[in-house]
């Protein structure tokens, strides 16, 4: 990594800092909700959950989903088209920076502020709560990495077609919370009827969240699921791409 991007993250990373609410959000807020959950005798029972063990074993890989998608798709789509919209990145584009190395501190900032939430909810689930660690943690690494570079790219592209801020604002919260439900924040994929849940295993963020119950099993996910999260971080790359535009 050149000094001059190590700097320039360095400086995003400081005005990522004083926005606070992205950080609060970002760092804090997914095990926040593992905390609600694990004090609702709902999701502690293992009566109510999945072959014997507590729902919330279950929505312990969700809420991993929920920290790459919420840092993905509702940080960097504003960042970007705000960066456009203001002329900053056509000014770069003229200093020997340029701007793809604006998205390249961006992608780090949130590369790095995933990982650190995912290490924290994990720690507390397992210290507070009592959920295991991931049985196949090279698996489990390796499925959320694929999520996070596809939801990354979801998210340029989401700031390529969006004229303003506040457009890819409200496009990237739509696509978070449709994203969510097919992950099954709000009803388990399992208990999902047919369609809903073969549509679900077919979007980035549902197919993602099941690799991750399945490395969290013990089990190497399966067959097709890591081939495409791969496919959607090829896809979206190449659709950012060809869409962004720098002005």
């Amino acid at each position: 990594m050149s000094e001059a991007l190590l700097r320039l993250t360095a400086t995003e990373f400081t005005l990522f800092l004083r926005d606070k609410v992205g950080p609060i959000f970002g760092l804090f807020f997914p095990t926040a909700l593992l905390c609600v959950f694990g004090n609702i005798d709902f999701f502690t029972d293992p009566a109510n959950g999945v072959d014997g063990q507590p729902l919330l074993y279950t929505y312990t890989p969700i809420l991993v989903g929920f920290v790459l998608a919420m840092l993905a798709i509702n940080t960097l789509p504003p960042t970007l088209a705000s960066y456009r919209e203001q002329g900053v990145l056509r000014r770069l584009r003229t200093t020997p920076i340029g701007p793809a190395q604006v998205l390249g501190a961006q992608f780090a900032i949130c590369l790095a502020t995933a990982l650190v939430s995912v290490v924290l909810l994990l720690a507390v689930a397992r210290l507070a709560f009592d959920v295991p660690l991931p049985r196949q943690p090279f698996a489990f690494a390796l499925s959320a990495l694929l999520a996070a570079l596809a939801l990354i790219g979801i998210a340029v592209v989401v700031a390529a077609v969006t004229p303003t801020a506040r457009a890819a604002n409200a496009i990237g919260s739509v696509l978070f919370y449709v994203m969510m439900f097919f992950a099954g924040l709000w009803l388990p994929i399992e208990a999902m009827p047919p369609v809903l849940r073969h549509v679900s295993e077919a979007t980035p963020l549902g197919a993602a969240v099941q690799a991750l119950s399945e490395a969290t099993a013990g089990d190497w996910p399966s067959a097709w699921r890591l081939p495409l999260l791969a496919g959607y971080v090829v896809v979206t790359a190449l659709a950012g791409i060809r869409l962004f535009r720098w002005e």
